[in-house]
């Protein structure tokens, strides 16, 4: 009972972890899922490694490189 109790805590915080996500982050995301699924379409390595890192900057500026999960990506301002 009590693992269950932590894994409900757990799941509410995720979702409110999610109900913070902006549209621009959501608008990111799909841009840069977009340029991921054209990498592994692709048998040129080069276009994706490119492609790769072109979704990995989109991330990054959006400061979502993983979800969320860590604070590690924030943006930072040059």
């Amino acid at each position: 009972m009590k693992k269950f109790a932590i894994a409900a805590v757990a799941l509410f915080a995720l979702t409110g972890v999610a109900a913070c996500e902006s549209k621009a982050d959501k608008a990111a995301e799909v841009q840069a899922d977009s340029l991921e699924a054209q990498a592994a379409a692709t048998s040129n390595e080069a276009a994706e490694t490119a492609l790769n890192k072109k979704a990995d900057i989109i991330e990054q500026q959006a400061g979502n490189a993983d979800g969320g999960a860590t604070t590690q990506n924030t943006p930072t301002t040059k």
